[in-house]
């Protein structure tokens, strides 16, 4: 259909059989140039794919010819010609345009440029770096214009979804007041008001509580989220969530109509997600994977020896089985036990960085043989036991953790992940679930107070209020994190709608109530003039659409990403600023 918004008819990759004859505007970057001396092939690319144009020295005087001699790559041109099928034989089956091409009369150059510092391919030999340098280059290269474009369906789905469900669009402020959210604030100095700042917002969390409480109901925003943490492939300074928030509902009822919006909206990009999801409990996400984030599309479940270890000459295993508080569990890597000693020395390290202080092991031999250092310890009945419950065959290898329950899920946990990888277990497909039902708070041991699982303002299970000052890290939480492919894509839950409640959660977290009105004083006002039950959702934008692409890191699916020192290498940002800005702003530099 021609593009009455362009200098061109038809994009590079929409021209078919049906096309012959026609004739046709094209507009693009010259991608790749051949020159078989009485013939010139351009491969013409845009957006939307690519075309092959040729060049005939006896067409239309040679003029467009003898253009098409000084052409060289990434140059932007438009061109005019009659499109053909190719000559039998010559189709290329690999492209969509693939079985005709463009026979140019006119050509017209819109620009030279200068010679890419990387080929414009798929397969990019530069370092990332490069890429950076250059992003706008890199966005040129197919894979990255296909990313953009999924990220642009799925947040459109996402909208329409919500919007067919009578949900309003509100954006909240960019500028507001610092508050504690986990995470460290970018603040933002005030220039008209000497020492104060603004804080970039980590989320809109408590702006959407003050839409429930002024009568939204049904709230939405694609909004742009800023934190000031150490980054990985999955994490930037900046990120986008769609972010939901729902008032008089209980947490099925979110929660199922998340599930709809969702459901809606892979399928618009292709991917069924069966709904009802699979709910798993927090704690038996941690015991039988050991992680919150579980992905479930390979084996390898935690398996808990305690009570096969109580008696064991193997002192290590003994204290902890005999230690509340304290389990024995082990992973069994189906494959890894036929690895040489040399490879599974090196696993050590590995569960060091998640915290183990050393790796017990036993490698069940292809032949028959049991390599360990530690199997002299157990018994014939501890290792027939064993074998049994984890399900052990010959070419297993049995890992282990004896400490306290939660640091041996999440060494473990550590441990699964790091197998699946290293024996590239198959993971077809995409895999959606919830974890639910999070406690309400943790011990830091660093700061040697209790934090908040999730957030601040997270309702209590209603059968814990009462043991709230008792017992506070028995206490559930009304919580959902929606999971996918092994990576928390989103998460959510009730929030608290009763100031005094409030009030004795942030007592909790170490608030005095001078300190909790000054935070959260705007809040905890509002609570007080009638505000309903409410609960929300964020659904994070950019992990979801890398896991959409199979992408390594999240920075493919975002045009402009940041380095993991936080560093735009395109900008150079962040940069210093002149002596004139930090006075108007009231500041100097220490």
């Amino acid at each position: 259909m021609p593009d009455s918004y362009s200098l061109h008819t038809h994009t590079c990759g929409e021209l078919r059989n049906n096309n012959i004859g026609e004739t046709v505007t094209l507009t693009g970057w010259v991608w790749h140039r051949r020159d078989h001396g009485g013939l010139i092939f351009i491969d013409l690319r845009d957006r939307k794919g690519m075309t092959q144009i040729s060049f005939d020295p006896e067409h239309s005087g040679g003029t467009a010819f003898h253009t098409a001699e000084r052409v060289r790559l990434e140059w932007p041109i438009m061109v005019t010609g009659t499109v053909r099928k190719r000559p039998e034989g010559m189709e290329n089956a690999r492209i969509e345009t693939g079985e005709v091409e463009v026979l140019v009369s006119e050509i017209q150059v819109l620009n030279t440029s200068l010679t890419p510092p990387f080929q414009i391919e798929d397969r990019v030999d530069s370092s990332e770096d490069v890429r950076l340098r250059y992003r706008y280059l890199d966005l040129r290269r197919p894979k990255m214009a296909e990313n953009l474009k999924l990220r642009n369906d799925f947040t459109f789905a996402m909208r329409e979804a919500l919007h067919n469900r009578d949900f309003t669009e509100v954006e909240t402020p960019s500028l507001f007041k610092s508050t504690p959210e986990g995470a460290r604030d970018f603040l933002v100095p005030s220039r008209t008001q000497p020492g104060h700042f603004y804080a970039l917002p980590q989320s809109p969390q408590l702006l959407k509580q003050l839409l429930m409480i002024g009568g939204v109901e049904r709230y939405y925003q694609v909004a742009k989220c800023f934190r000031d943490e150490d980054l990985r492939a999955d994490r930037q300074p900046e990120f986008t969530q769609v972010d939901v928030e729902m008032s008089f509902v209980d947490q099925d009822t979110v929660m199922h109509a998340l599930e709809d919006v969702l459901h809606d909206a892979f399928a618009k990009v292709g991917v069924d997600m069966p709904t009802p999801l699979r709910r798993i409990s927090y704690w038996d996400a941690m015991d039988t994977y050991g992680t919150d984030k579980p992905d479930t599309r390979y084996d390898m479940k935690l398996v808990d020896v305690t009570d096969i270890f109580k008696d064991t000459k193997f002192k290590v295993f003994a204290n902890s089985a005999n230690t509340e508080g304290e389990v024995v569990k082990c992973i069994n890597a189906k494959g890894a036990g036929a690895w040489p000693r040399a490879q599974i020395d090196k696993l050590e390290p590995v569960a060091a960085d998640l915290g183990a202080k050393g790796l017990a092991w036993i490698a069940f031999r292809p032949d028959g043989t049991i390599n360990s250092p530690i199997v002299k310890f157990f018994s014939d009945e501890e290792m027939a036991a064993l074998r049994e419950r984890a399900q052990v065959e010959l070419g297993d290898l049995v890992m282990f953790a004896a400490t306290k329950r939660l640091e041996a899920d999440e060494i473990l946990g550590g441990m699964r992940s790091y197998m699946a990888d290293a024996l590239e277990l198959p993971r077809e497909g995409h895999d959606f679930l919830w974890v639910v039902d999070f406690p309400l708070f943790h011990w830091d041991e660093d700061r040697k107070a209790y934090a908040s699982e999730h957030m601040p303002f997270t309702q209590p299970m209603e059968a814990d209020i009462d043991r709230l000052e008792t017992e506070p890290l028995s206490c559930g939480s009304h919580t959902y994190d929606f999971v996918m492919d092994g990576f928390e894509a989103g998460g959510g839950g009730m929030r608290i709608h009763n100031a005094d409640l409030q009030m004795r959660v942030l007592k909790l977290l170490g608030f005095t109530e001078e300190r909790a009105e000054e935070q959260f004083g705007f809040l905890m006002e509002a609570l007080k003039y009638g505000a309903p039950p409410m609960g929300g959702f964020a659904l994070g934008l950019d992990r979801v659409c890398m896991l959409l692409t199979g992408s390594d890191s999240i920075r493919e699916v975002m045009a402009f990403p940041k380095t993991s020192s936080g560093s735009d290498l395109m900008s150079a940002a962040p940069s210093e600023v002149t002596l004139r800005q930090l006075k108007e702003l009231s500041l100097r530099l220490l």
